[in-house]
């Protein structure tokens, strides 16, 4: 058999190489060792071959004849093989041996250590597939060989896949190591080889998806995406510690999730963190809620950001994202809701900035829409495929007639939800039922009175009223925009038309008829409306096209200063940067008890330790973490819980504790740092037997940090643990 090799480059030395050059390289080849998985057959047939080309080159006469052998190949046309597929394999080579087939092993293990692995894969595929099953009669030594190429045919494509990765080619990369994962499992060897190509496959996921999602082809962004919700079902999530093999941990996977950001579109981006935010996560609801408002705002689908306005009202009960809700708020129409909800918000530099820009204004509206139009520019359409080179320009999105007709037909439903609400609720309303919509232009007095039922009408008599008189002075019987001012986006209560009340019909005018009066005026009042919705935006639309001439972009002031875009030629796995910052918890408005007390911060403690013993014990409680523990902290212990309860493992605890220090500030007075000394005993039991070893009675330094919220104090996250007595 004729392989594709010279004397030269078994021994890996040049031509011109003395002999003392040629008998180091045969030490040096000698002493090193192929991997432990051949077999001394195909060892042995290595060891020939590097005697053979030793003893030619180290003789001055052989090797002379040699050389005038290997040079005339250079001018020799390629010698006969045996198919066409084997001429092709030595296409690229002008020398070769003669070697007996018993050697062949030998030969493409030498082509392996040299580098040779395309040269070892073609040759080693080619005999696989002329000996694609062994005869009954077949020899041990033919079945030894055969696992020795399957052996060399591996490892060139796990060596193939790395060399493919180290060059950014990640999908030629996976398909090597995919082939060869393959190959070893149809011909069962070798499972620690197939374990090692396994794991490089799992830490070249992320960069595959990177690749195919920066495709702009359909079919390699739906594997990509395929790929990532593999990622995510093994994480548990994408802020979850599950292990899917990656290697990244939380923080790095956050940070992969922002890098790809950039090359899904609006939608994509919807239907994947949606699902995402329903495992909860509120890292996701957070994402979910950008990729509404990118698409509500961009596409002309007010319904969308109305979605992202409910999310994050849900988000606000841990997190500060006022700033988000005023700008929704403004995109949908309702300014004095997003005037309640700068109030609201806990960033004084955002703040003085939009104060500053409504200097000349009664309210905070055209500061709001230059901070509102930059941030869609600067930091939200720039993660979205699709948004990433369009202008963000609220005057275009306000003088849009679909946008006009959708928030009007927005408003008219949650007339309706709000009129129902008048008539239905009980005399006691909750606050959250009172947090009803408030369209531009109707006072709070009007909305106050909407909602207090002891002032509400029947549905019978509320036609009956709007068919035959005009509404009282500054009050309207539906969340309307009245004429006159109301067409400055001021919000300015609404003047009557008229203080007059109309006569109302006679008794005996019949119901059909009085049904046709009725429907006449809501028509009237149907069509006032919609004017009066279309003035609105338009004046937006003309404030917004004042204002920005005065408009200067404001870096400093942007609000996620460590979510960095993504740059170079292939996404950095390995990052030592923060991820995606999703808002801090928000303090409360209001304080009605003093600062966290030694004693209460003890309670808070004791009570974190008896509902961990009650979680990790036989009972498995786990629920019971939601009343004591906030994110990131109750996550994680979720998941250890139920790590322990699918096990059928338990602990049993008992503590002491003794609180050392309290760090409270009147600026934040719901977050408090606290300092402990806890004596914990436990005992770990597996299917009911005790383990001794697993067992412990240690004495520990541990640092918790609290979080006040509905008056109850919550532990967020422990800092720092230091055993001071091991035992």
């Amino acid at each position: 058999m004729r392989i594709p090799l010279d004397y030269y480059s078994i021994l890996g030395v040049p031509i011109q190489a003395s002999t003392e050059q040629v008998d180091q390289a045969y030490s040096d080849r000698t002493q090193q060792q192929p991997r432990p998985e051949y077999s001394e057959v195909a060892i042995a047939a290595r060891k020939q071959l590097l005697d053979d080309a030793h003893a030619v080159l180290s003789d001055p006469e052989q090797r002379a004849e040699y050389d005038a052998h290997f040079f005339s190949q250079t001018y020799q046309s390629q010698p006969n093989l045996q198919n066409e597929s084997q001429l092709e394999q030595l296409e690229s080579h002008t020398s070769w041996i003669e070697i007996d087939d018993d050697q062949l092993a030998g030969a493409l293990l030498i082509l392996q250590q040299l580098g040779e692995y395309e040269l070892a894969r073609r040759w080693a595929e080619s005999y696989l597939s002329s000996s694609s099953s062994l005869s009954p009669e077949s020899g041990k030594r033919e079945t030894s060989q055969r696992a020795d190429i399957v052996l060399t045919l591996a490892l060139a494509d796990l060596e193939l896949c790395r060399e493919r990765w180290q060059q950014g080619e990640y999908e030629k990369a996976a398909s090597f190591g995919q082939s060869g994962q393959d190959l070893l499992s149809q011909e069962c060897l070798l499972p620690e080889l197939r374990g090692e190509i396994e794991a490089d496959l799992y830490k070249l996921r992320p960069y595959r998806i990177w690749e195919l999602l920066a495709q702009y082809d359909q079919s390699p962004t739906r594997q990509g995406l395929q790929l990532l919700q593999q990622m995510l079902e093994e994480r548990g999530g994408i802020d979850r510690t599950g292990d899917d093999r990656s290697g990244l941990s939380v923080d790095q996977f956050l940070r992969f999730i922002q890098q790809i950001r950039g090359y899904l579109t609006t939608t994509q981006q919807q239907e994947l963190f949606e699902a995402e935010a329903k495992r909860p996560s509120a890292v996701a609801a957070y994402l979910a809620v950008y990729a509404r408002i990118a698409g509500g705002f961009a596409y002309r689908q007010p319904a969308l950001i109305a979605g992202a306005k409910e999310m994050l009202r849900r988000l606000g009960k841990q997190q500060d994202v006022y700033l988000e809700q005023a700008v929704c708020a403004l995109l949908l129409g309702q300014t004095e809701e997003a005037s309640r909800a700068l109030e609201l918000s806990q960033e004084p530099e955002l703040l003085a900035f939009i104060r500053e820009k409504s200097l000349d204004s009664p309210d905070l509206l055209p500061g709001l829409c230059l901070y509102g139009e930059h941030w869609l520019q600067t930091e939200v359409f720039p993660h979205f495929r699709d948004l990433a080179n369009q202008q963000a320009s609220l005057k275009d999105y306000f003088a849009d007639e679909q946008v006009q007709q959708e928030l009007e037909e927005l408003l008219a439903s949650i007339e309706l939800q709000n009129q129902a609400a008048v008539v239905e609720s009980p005399p006691q309303e909750s606050e959250q039922a009172k947090r009803k919509w408030i369209t531009p232009g109707v006072s709070e007095q009007a909305a106050a009175q909407a909602h207090h039922p002891e002032k509400a009408v029947s549905a019978s008599t509320t036609t009956t009223q709007m068919a035959t008189m005009e509404p009282p002075s500054g009050v309207s019987t539906q969340f309307t925009p009245s004429q006159g001012k109301q067409n400055s986006p001021r919000g300015s209560a609404p003047k009557p038309t008229s203080n007059r009340p109309r006569k109302r019909k006679k008794p005996a005018t019949s119901p059909d008829s009085e049904g046709r009066v009725a429907g006449k005026k809501m028509r009237r009042d149907r069509s006032r409306r919609k004017r009066s919705m279309r003035q609105l935006l338009l004046g937006f639309a003309s404030l917004l096209g004042v204002a920005a001439v005065g408009f200067i972009a404001v870096g400093a002031y942007q609000r996620f200063q460590n979510a960095s875009q993504l740059e170079g030629e292939q996404p950095s796995v390995g990052i030592n940067q923060p991820p995606l910052a999703i808002p801090p918890p928000d303090p409360q408005k209001s304080v009605t008890e003093n600062l966290l007390t030694p004693e209460t911060a003890r309670r808070v403690i004791q009570t974190w330790l008896s509902t961990k013993s009650q979680a990790l014990g036989p009972d498995h409680q786990i629920q019971r973490l939601d009343n004591i523990l906030v994110d990131p902290m109750l996550s994680v212990w979720r998941d250890r819980a139920s790590y322990i309860q699918q096990n059928n493992i338990y602990r049993t605890f008992q503590h002491e504790v003794m609180v050392k220090r309290v760090n409270t500030s009147e600026e934040i007075p719901n977050q408090a740092r606290v300092e402990a000394v806890v004596r914990e005993v436990s005992k770990f039991y597996e299917q009911g037997q005790l383990d001794r070893s697993e067992s412990y009675d240690d004495k520990l330094r541990v640092q918790y940090d609290l979080m006040r919220q509905a008056d109850q104090w919550q532990i967020r996250e422990v800092q720092d643990v230091e055993i001071l007595q091991e035992g």
